[in-house]
């Protein structure tokens, strides 16, 4: 029978409690939002929910083909040089997801005979570029710079070190300094991925390569997504002019994909604009991811310390975790839940959002509830 392998599968993920599920939800949900990776709350702000529409009304809803035949807009230009200059890299090129980004930044700058060193948290998005590259991948232990060094000691030829900024699982973040100065003792790009960092690290949240001094070098590519702390959708490759003309001419999920729909340009325009102009919010993401760590660790709970505004806390087991989200649900609080395979060590967590327009009492009333419903 075709795809009868399928029903096996769905046996397996039944027994071991990892079945996923879509669940819709309203314009208009009740529930207090920690699961969601809108962090500095602009995905609904008035300013950036009108420069969608208006920019909808001007171009129409849809890109109409390829970023090379007629999807590049004045819009898409305008768009890449805020992003750039925003992050304070020469050129950036715009996406139609974080997803494409990664897959072009990786595939396009690992050739024939080339080696990727990828971190072990990396995201999947990360990963599957590595796999898609013609390069050889080598996967090092979790943050570790010495890791790196011994992998690009043992090459010759381009190579190319790929990690996330902050990593989506635990928040942690990657030593950004360190690797750039080991991969530079050995003629290495570094390119990553600073989905979690843009909005929130940095002056202003300009970025983790911003904060680490890293914006502009010649060696270092990073890619960021339009969908977190903008509060649209796409993706975008940042670094030097050569890096994002060879990204024109050869990465297949650009050349290939329908441009970035104007709304959501319109809408992540919008956004840098108003970040520009309250920067404050990066710190407040920061700083309610501080209080949230330091309330859940207060209540007994086992809780990774935040780099950014990605809070994690430790469940007993998949089935605990998945009832766990369940129950906050039910008492009125979204979160995230992450079980295997979707974390590489097999430790489930709830994941929860810090978002800078989260008030004191909606804080507390987070922190009882997940207290409360603890397995």
């Amino acid at each position: 029978m075709a795809f009868g392998w399928i029903d096996e599968q769905a046996l397996v993920r039944r027994r071991a409690g990892l079945v996923r599920t879509l669940r819709p939800r309203p314009a208009d949900s009740p529930l207090l939002d920690l699961a969601s990776n809108d962090y500095l709350g602009l995905a609904r702000h008035p300013e950036v929910t009108e420069g969608a529409a208006r920019a909808a009304r001007a171009w129409g809803a849809g890109a109409t083909g390829s970023r090379l035949v007629t999807g590049t807009t004045e819009l898409h230009a305008e768009l890449e040089r805020e992003l750039a200059d925003f992050c304070g890299f020469e050129a950036a090129l715009v996406f139609s997801s974080g997803y494409a980004a990664n897959l072009a930044a990786v595939t396009a700058l690992a050739p024939h005979g080339s080696l990727v060193v990828s971190d072990a948290g990396n995201h999947a998005s990360l990963i599957d570029g590595c796999r898609l590259a013609r390069g050889t991948t080598q996967v090092v232990g979790h943050a570790d710079p010495d890791a790196v060094r011994k992998a690009l000691a043992t090459h010759e030829g381009p190579a190319v070190a790929v990690s996330d900024t902050v990593f989506s699982v635990d928040g942690d973040a990657a030593p950004l300094a360190a690797l750039a100065q080991v991969c530079r003792a050995y003629g290495a790009g570094l390119v990553v991925d600073d989905a979690h960092g843009l909005g929130v690290l940095g002056e202003g949240g300009r970025g983790a390569a911003r904060e680490a001094g890293l914006a502009g070098s010649d060696d270092v590519v990073v890619t960021v997504t339009l969908s977190k702390s903008l509060g649209s959708q796409g993706g975008a490759v940042l670094g030097p002019a050569r890096v994002i003309e060879h990204l024109v001419n050869a990465a297949r999920t650009f050349i290939f994909d329908t441009g970035l729909a104007p709304a959501a340009a319109g809408g992540a325009l919008a956004a840098l604009t108003l970040l520009r102009r309250e920067p404050e919010r990066a710190a407040r993401a920061r700083a309610v991811a501080a209080e949230l760590h330091a309330r859940l660790t207060a209540e007994g709970l086992s809780a990774v310390r935040p780099d950014a505004a990605v809070v994690s806390v430790r469940a007993p087991s998949p089935e605990g975790a998945v009832r766990w989200a369940a129950d906050c649900r039910a008492a009125g609080l979204a979160v995230g839940c992450f079980r295997p395979p979707s974390v590489p060590d097999g430790i489930s967590r709830l994941r929860l959002t810090a978002r800078a327009d989260l008030s004191g009492v909606q804080i507390e009333r987070a922190v009882r509830v997940i207290g409360e419903t603890r397995p």
